[in-house]
């Protein structure tokens, strides 16, 4: 009650309730309440017998295809049109294609059918057309890109059958969950597109968001409870400098006396052990601390129902108009069997759709699907570590190791991706890799067996998909033995499982006579995967952006850098950095300038790009887009004009005074000019007297101009 109306309970009074008896009382605590009415109590109990309620069965059913009528097809109506969407599909990718396509796909195609699933790849391939047919860049990650069914549907862009990726990594015939496809689309408005779209084919009740349940963390926990008791708001600053609002150091603390304690190191500094509020602050903070807070929106994660989810799940409006939410998280849909699609945002699909409108407006249309994946021009920059602004491969460590790496590959490409993660790292693996590329060290394979499955990485195992396929090769492991060893490793609740799934993996080598030197080799590798590992198909789709978003770099390099500019923040760099590594390849960066600038950055021309408006701090959309409108309709012949017409309020004024955004105006000349003249008609009275009112004031020195740049726009040109 304190925390909803945001006052302290001292000053809570009638806003509180009279009694504690707001809770779910037990059978017993009932029978007692209403001892004087044992025909109701009775007629109560036999309403419970006959009210049959499970989670177990919860009568959700994920929707059936419909035909070009809106007519639910059957399984097998579905599966046959699944397999004919498959073949075209494969067609266009392939050409002709092989025996080895053909057999993938009827093997994948049959263990579709097998499991029920065919009505869920028809509708992630509808979803994907949506977004194709109005030019919303899009592409599925993670372990979709496994199944040549999702290559040849177009949902994603990664060859299976030709990279040799593990189809059993995505899809078993023992896997009782659904399959799970990721669908990156561009951040922001165009992947609303998509959302609102499947609320509008499945409607409001057929359709959901799931909810992150957002818990009570040490910084919060400390926070609310402090201020119910009154105690002031510096004492709540002081207490998040002695913990951490994520995970604290060392183990967690589960048990009543671990809270307590942990607690208590961290209050020590602060409260004195007599203060009177301690032991209800203790109380207080212990009894929150991971319990639910409040629910927040996924990113991405959509449930959809053959009919009202009203009737299956809890739901609610959400914040943001136009979408309904699901009461549980991800892992409670899972665990209940609710099928969630998830569409996801990426930023740098946001940029890279804008340089290819932009460049598409300047006449140079270009299509990502086409360009060469063995530029030399590419592999060049990379070697050099100009990566700044790139996708995955622009971090400071990844910029350390490609020097060393110098990919000369798309695969290479992959390999960069994904050697900078925990798991190589835990593993002890990217020494020995680099060592080994660039020939320090021999190429070693841990066991003969294993060196088809390593010999593109040179006997080190770096992907997830070849910890699995080791399993195969050396202990007979079948695709579904290796799905439950990929669901061992993934699932972090317990290490009893993957306990169990080694003690197998140990006896089946030992059947095969394998040594324990060799043995220990192959766990070692697992256990570096176990909680970290990543999937080559993963790195191979990520891949595919990163080489992009470089080929961008290079040959449309104005265009990718204003899509940059307007897609931010994203990455590891500021928008400073990013101007002034447009500058280092050869750009010039324009100002803003309410004469010359849109509202979004623009290029001007093959080397010069014009900041836009909305890179200034504190001016709003609108008056943005009013500065424009009436630009367009008329140019300003004066300041005195622009903010008659403009009306920008007066922090507006000085923002746009401060930031040089006037200075193109007639009669302005610079920034000091601008604010004094922006802030005249405030003072008509008092300037009236010529001396006044003509005097010019100095222009502003670089540092002052440096510093109104950060402070207006977080960047300086």
């Amino acid at each position: 009650t304190c925390l909803r109306h945001h006052v302290p309970l001292e000053q809570a009074g009638l806003l509180l309730a009279p009694n504690g008896e707001r809770h779910l009382k037990s059978p017993q605590d009932m029978a007692d309440l209403f001892a004087d009415l044992p025909e109701a109590l009775e007629t109560t109990r036999r309403l419970t017998e006959r009210i049959e309620f499970t989670l177990e069965n919860l009568g959700y059913r994920f929707p059936d295809f419909p035909d070009g009528q809106g007519n639910p097809l059957s399984l097998t109506e579905q599966t046959t049109l699944l397999r004919r969407l498959s073949y075209s599909g494969a067609s266009r990718r392939y050409g002709v294609c092989s025996k080895k396509v053909n057999a993938q796909l009827e093997h994948e195609i049959r263990m579709i059918h097998q499991l029920g699933f065919s009505g869920y790849f028809l509708i992630v391939h509808e979803l994907v057309e949506f977004a194709k047919g109005r030019g919303i860049l899009c592409q599925g990650r993670g372990s979709a890109a496994n199944s040549v069914v999702c290559y040849a549907l177009g949902i994603t862009n990664v060859d299976p059958v030709g990279g040799g990726l593990l189809f059993e990594r995505f899809l078993s015939e023992n896997r009782s969950s659904w399959p799970d496809i990721d669908i990156d689309f561009p951040s922001g408005e165009r992947r609303e597109e998509v959302i609102q779209h499947v609320f509008r084919k499945y409607g409001a009740r057929g359709a959901a968001m799931t909810a992150n349940v957002i818990t009570y963390r040490p910084k919060s926990a400390f926070r609310e409870m402090s201020k119910v008791l009154g105690f002031p708001p510096s004492l709540s600053d002081r207490f998040s400098e002695h913990s951490s609002s994520h995970r604290p150091e060392g183990p967690k603390p589960v048990t009543p006396e671990e809270k307590a304690a942990a607690f208590d190191d961290r209050i020590a500094p602060l409260l004195p052990p007599s203060h009177p509020r301690l032991p209800a602050l203790r109380r207080l903070y212990e009894a929150v601390l991971g319990k639910p807070r409040h629910l927040g929106q996924h990113s991405g994660g959509m449930i959809v129902c053959d009919r009202g989810l009203d009737s299956v799940v809890p739901l609610e409006p959400a914040t943001m108009p136009g979408r309904t939410v699901v009461q549980w998280d991800k892992d409670d849909c899972e665990d209940l069997g609710l099928i969630k699609i998830d569409l996801l945002g990426l930023g740098m699909l946001a940029a890279m759709e804008h340089t290819l409108v932009i460049s598409s407006a300047r006449g140079r249309p270009l299509d990502l699907a086409t360009i060469p994946k063995d530029d030399p021009a590419v592999f060049e920059m990379l070697a050099r570590s100009d990566t700044i602004g790139t996708f995955q491969v622009e971090s400071r460590a990844q910029m350390a190791t490609l020097p060393i790496m110098r990919p000369k590959t798309f695969y290479d490409v992959a390999i960069q991706v994904a050697i900078i993660r925990p798991g190589p790292i835990v593993g002890d693996l990217v020494h020995p890799y680099l060592n080994r590329r660039n020939g320090r060290e021999s190429i070693d394979y841990i066991h003969p067996a294993c060196e088809e499955t390593l010999r593109r990485t040179l006997g080190v195992p770096l992907f997830q998909e070849q910890v699995l396929r080791m399993a195969m090769d050396v202990a007979g492991f079948s695709g579904a033995e290796a799905d439950d060893l990929r669901r061992a490793m993934a699932f972090k609740r317990s290490d009893e499982r993957m306990e169990r799934v080694t003690a197998k993996l140990r006896q089946r080598m030992t059947e095969r006579n394998i040594g324990e030197d060799v043995q220990e080799k192959i766990i070692h590798s697992i256990g570096s995967f176990a909680l970290y590992g990543f999937p080559e198909s993963h790195a191979i789709s990520f891949a595919l952006i990163a080489y992009a978003s470089c080929w961008l770099k290079v040959h449309r390099t104005v265009e990718f850098y204003t899509g940059l500019l307007n897609n931010q923040p994203m990455g590891f760099y500021s928008v400073h950095t990013l101007i002034q590594d447009a500058k280092r390849h050869g750009l010039r960066v324009l100002a803003v300038s309410c004469v010359s600038s849109e509202v979004e950055t623009t290029v001007v021309d093959d080397v010069t790009l014009r900041l836009g408006l909305h890179r200034l701090k504190g001016v709003s959309a609108t008056t943005q887009h009013r500065i424009v409108a009436e630009r367009n309709r008329q140019p300003f012949d004066s300041l005195e004009d622009f903010l008659n017409r403009v009306a920008p309020s007066s922090n507006e004024r000085r923002i746009l005074a401060q930031a040089g955004a006037l200075n193109d105006l007639p009669k302005v000349g610079h920034r000091r000019q601008a604010l004094w003249q922006a802030e005249l008609p405030l003072y008509d009275d008092l300037l009236k007297a010529p001396a006044i009112s003509n005097w010019s004031p100095p222009p502003m020195s670089i540092g002052e101009r440096l510093s109104a740049d950060f402070a207006t726009q977080g960047a300086s040109t």
